[in-house]
């Protein structure tokens, strides 16, 4: 674990939000000369703290869509039962996100369909993949109040401590 100061954060930060920044307008962004700005990108990019960078698309560039949250319950909680869930999660392009939960459920999906056709198409395929679906919940998200793609600034001054 490398240890970052407050500039890292703020890097960190503006490359959340704007990962297409040039570099020397990140620079002055964080009061540094852009080769020692450039050397902390790379020291932070090595250490694995930043993974990538990636485009933010507009929902409503891509026209209808309906966003699901799912709670799922597997049938058997052995190791091997977890594993083979979460295995298959991983081939289903419509699942964007997949936690493992505590409390009365063991997984939380959040699904990115066209329509509720399309939903309980993938429903189906689940029920008959043999991955252990026992029981779900579903819940249609009727409107988009907060979409936070980044990590909190708050969050992220943990790694400095």
């Amino acid at each position: 674990m490398i240890k970052l100061d407050d500039r890292d954060i703020k890097i960190l930060s503006i490359l959340q939000l704007e990962g297409r920044i040039a570099k020397t307008a990140l620079a002055e962004r964080v009061n540094l000369s852009p080769t020692p700005c450039w050397e902390r990108l790379k020291r932070l990019e090595k250490a694995g703290i930043i993974e990538g960078y990636g485009a933010s698309i507009s929902w409503s560039a891509i026209g209808a869509q309906t966003i699901v949250f799912m709670e799922a319950e597997i049938d058997s909680h052995q190791t091997n039962d977890f594993k083979r869930f979460e295995e298959a999660m991983q081939q289903y392009d419509e699942i964007m996100e997949c936690w493992a939960v505590g409390g009365g459920l063991d997984y939380l999906l959040k699904i990115a369909v066209r329509n509720v056709d399309d939903y309980q198409r993938l429903v189906d395929r689940l029920l008959n993949a043999d991955i252990g679906l026992k029981r779900y919940f579903t819940y249609i998200v009727t409107k988009r109040v907060k979409d936070r793609h980044s990590i909190p600034e708050s969050l992220l001054k943990n790694i400095a401590d």
